[in-house]
């Protein structure tokens, strides 16, 4: 990737060439134009039209006209937006409801001709590949099952960390199922077994996570959210329990009046219970040790195509994270510089860390900075909501709040913190231990960079050391006059927060 350096010599990231995908399902026809093709990618556009292409699919074996005529008009403004956006690279496919139409090849010449470009028809067996290869773009490694319900059909893929190992396509999609069972739950119920007893591998190994991926399941997870009064409303790595995801799949099926039913959409929330159900009948199967929701799906795959093999191979978080500093704060060199300065302080005799800690201290290093811009007075809370509901992947909502929360402290200090609504509610979701390492590492941030002021090659000189319980400050000759006393009032509270005593040195 190329850099630039502007204004203070900071590096920024060069304009990247955006990359489209235009995803036409059985319920949704959507563009997503991504700023370019990155492990960690953000989308410039995202746009989806409802139009339930194959809401008759199965009694009558066409596409409706009026869905077909809805769906080609989406296509034609998607055209525009690309053009707009000087897209070069453009990936257009379709899937079940297309796939098992009697009139599927006719609509899919007027589709090309309707956005511009070539429309590859997804067999099941691709369609569960790219769903898959989009797991692992948002979460990297991953061991355990991924479900992708559509409008047509439901891909379910085992994923052990890399590879995929199996996969079926079965013909549970919400739309599909309406039209089957005649909007009858008890005889979709039926369906749903019959067709999940063909695969014996299902439910074959318990106790692994269940990825949870399509439209109408992220919208279950909504009302999740609403009935738990959430703080965050960020989809991406929401989990729940199996038992908590079951409950709530059976008072959706059985019409039970839930917060946040009414922001999901009209043509949405009618698939929701026999949606529901579907998840409820594969979790007593599979079950997992947990539930978790991703935004990423075959779209991301067919992405994630592009990459060469380095880019693949990156850390999706770590790749977020830097990509963010370099946009977003002063100096993506000084976030790294304050990755291995804080290495220091999480060794014995301070607070030992996991590999997984480690990471997420490291990434939380990067951003650090990202609130330079905001007022003083609002740092902290600005940094904090950024962070948190930011498009970050490769992590979880715990870690994604002990980021959000570390580099909060970074600017509001610890025991002085404002007690605004949100940290204060998501202070309350931490357990003890990662709250006490955002705290700790938030202190050592605000020392950090009242020492170097934002910039780097200044405290690779100023290293930390434990020495006979305290922490100790090394602070060279050439560098003497940036002691002070505010930098000294900082120190001391990161010692505190190590129940040490602070000291600081001015040896070479």
């Amino acid at each position: 990737m190329e850099e630039t350096r502007g204004l203070l010599g900071r590096v920024r990231m060069a304009p990247l060439e955006p990359v489209g995908v235009i995803d036409i399902g059985s319920n949704s026809v959507r563009l997503v134009v991504y700023e370019g093709a990155v492990r960690a990618p953000t989308p410039l556009f995202n746009e989806k039209v409802l139009c339930g292409l194959g809401r008759s699919i199965a009694t009558t074996g066409k596409l409706e006209s009026q869905a077909v005529e809805r769906a080609l008009g989406a296509l034609r403004r998607f055209r525009a937006i690309t053009e707009l956006l000087a897209v070069k690279r453009l990936t257009a496919v379709a899937t079940a409801a297309v796939r098992d139409a009697q009139n599927g090849a006719e609509f899919i010449a007027r589709a090309e001709e309707a956005c511009g470009f070539p429309i590859q028809l997804l067999p099941g067996e691709r369609e569960a590949e790219l769903a898959a290869q989009g797991i692992l773009m948002g979460f990297g490694h991953v061991d355990g099952v991924a479900g992708d319900l559509g409008g047509g059909s439901l891909e379910l893929i085992d994923i052990g960390g890399f590879q995929l190992r199996r996969a079926a396509t079965l013909p549970l999609g919400g739309l599909r199922l309406l039209d089957v069972s005649r909007g009858n739950l008890e005889d979709a119920l039926k369906f749903i077994d019959a067709e999940l007893d063909r695969h014996n591998w299902i439910g074959a190994d318990r106790g692994r996570t269940f990825y949870a991926v399509g439209g109408t399941w992220r919208a279950l997870a909504r009302v999740h959210m609403a009935e738990r009064d959430y703080p965050l409303r960020v989809m991406q790595g929401y989990a729940i329990s199996p038992h908590g995801a079951i409950a709530l799949c059976e008072d959706l099926r059985n019409g039970k009046k839930l917060k946040g039913l009414e922001m999901v959409a009209r043509a949405r929330r009618e698939v929701l219970p026999v949606g529901a159900l579907v998840m409820e009948r594969l979790l007593r199967r599979l079950e997992p040790d947990k539930v978790v929701f991703s935004v990423f799906g075959i779209r991301e795959g067919l992405l994630l195509d592009l990459l060469p093999e380095d880019e693949r191979k990156k850390d999706p978080l770590l790749s977020f994270c830097e990509d963010f500093a370099r946009l977003r704060s002063r100096s993506a060199e000084h976030g790294r510089e304050l990755a291995a300065w804080t290495d220091a302080l999480f060794t014995e005799p301070g607070p030992t860390e996991t590999p997984e800690e480690r990471r997420l201290r490291h990434a939380a290093c990067l951003i650090s900075d990202v609130g330079w811009r905001a007022h003083p007075d609002y740092r902290g809370e600005q940094s904090l909501n950024l962070i948190a509901h930011s498009a970050m992947t490769g992590i979880d909502h715990p870690g994604r709040l002990f980021l959000a929360m570390a580099v909060y402290f970074r600017h509001v200090g610890g025991a002085e913190a404002s007690p605004d609504e949100l940290s204060s509610r998501i202070r309350r979701m931490m357990n003890k231990r990662d709250l006490r390492r955002a705290r700790i590492l938030g202190a050592a941030l605000r020392t950090a960079h009242m020492i170097s002021v934002g910039r780097p090659g200044i405290i690779p000189h100023t290293p930390l050391s434990y020495e006979d319980g305290r922490l100790v400050l090394t602070i060279p000759p050439a560098y003497a006059a940036l002691d002070g006393e505010r930098l000294r009032r900082r120190f001391a509270s990161l010692a505190a927060l190590l129940d040490m005593t602070g000291e600081v040195s001015f040896r070479t």
